[in-house]
């Protein structure tokens, strides 16, 4: 039997102690890094295809990455450059679609709303059975239309005017608003009663509405579908950073109204409300319309 002392009992070192403070900032060295590995990946990734877009605070989320790459416009003007086939992709009104039988719809992205939108109303002072005329802001397509839809479903058809007001001068006593105007008109005291078209629709039909959407001009463009989707995943998975960063309105308004407000997703209840949208231009003459065509 061996005479050796036993071995000294083994010492554990413990690591040092990490507080709560380092690791958020560790956590938010790796959001900041998986962050900008994503904004690489999407870089330069539209070539050759031209892509359009509305410079709205709403549409932020679905060029998440591809902003540099985006050609801005209103959407009539976007409408028209798709047209004339200077883009190859846009997103546009809905209703560039349901009249034009020229494009697909890239399924499962859209900027809807399920009731009160916010950004898209008819400001009056007159009550609605009493309106005669109605002047609309030029950049809108979808939101003119829905509101004849919406005032023809109650028996009215009054006279649309292109609305020439800037937030310097007078408004006129019954007017359309859509975006980030409405947003900013809304936000500012005002005479006018508001009457929100989103849940002007959800009250009429239970479905949400559709605004906007990526119409696909009918070449090969697999690539550009991809690149589009992991814009809108990226955007949506870095929300947060998008309101937090915004210069836009305040932090709270920009939670509210892309958390609650707007949506992102074109899924079967989306689908319903455009198709119960294109069933009403049918019905109050504003056509003619073609069935949509979603594109996976």
């Amino acid at each position: 039997m061996s005479n050796l002392p036993p071995d000294p009992p083994l010492k554990l070192r413990l690591a040092p102690r990490t507080s709560a403070e380092e690791l958020l900032h560790r956590s938010q060295r790796e959001q900041r890094a998986a962050i900008l590995q994503r904004e690489s990946q999407l870089e330069n990734s539209l070539a050759p295809f031209r892509v359009g877009s509305v410079p709205h605070f709403n549409a932020v989320p679905l060029v998440r990455g591809l902003e540099s790459q985006v050609t801005y416009a209103t959407p009539a003007r976007l409408a028209e450059r798709l047209r004339s086939q200077e883009l190859d992709a846009a997103l546009v009104s809905v209703t560039e679609v349901l009249f034009n039988d020229s494009y697909d719809i890239l399924d499962g992205i859209a900027v809807a709303s399920l009731g009160e939108v916010l950004s898209v109303f008819l400001a009056h002072r007159q009550p609605l059975e009493q309106i005669r005329e109605v002047y609309c802001d030029p950049a809108s397509l979808s939101s003119m239309t829905l509101l004849k839809v919406l005032l023809a479903e109650r028996g009215l058809r009054p006279e649309f005017k292109k609305l020439e007001q800037t937030d310097h001068g007078p408004w006129p006593d019954n007017f359309l608003l859509i975006s980030d105007q409405a947003l900013n008109f809304l936000r500012k005291p005002h005479e006018h009663e508001i009457w929100d078209l989103g849940a002007a629709w959800y009250e009429a039909s239970q479905l949400p509405f559709v605004y906007a959407v990526w119409a696909l001009r009918r070449i090969p463009n697999e690539p550009l579908r991809r690149q589009l989707r992991e814009a809108r995943d990226f955007g949506l998975d870095t929300l947060d950073y998008i309101i937090d960063h915004s210069p836009l309105f305040d932090a709270d308004f920009r939670r509210d109204y892309l958390g609650w407000h707007i949506h992102y997703h074109l899924g079967s209840d989306e689908k319903r409300g455009i198709q119960r949208f294109l069933e009403l231009l049918h019905k109050h003459g504003f056509g003619p319309v073609y069935e949509p065509r979603y594109l996976p």
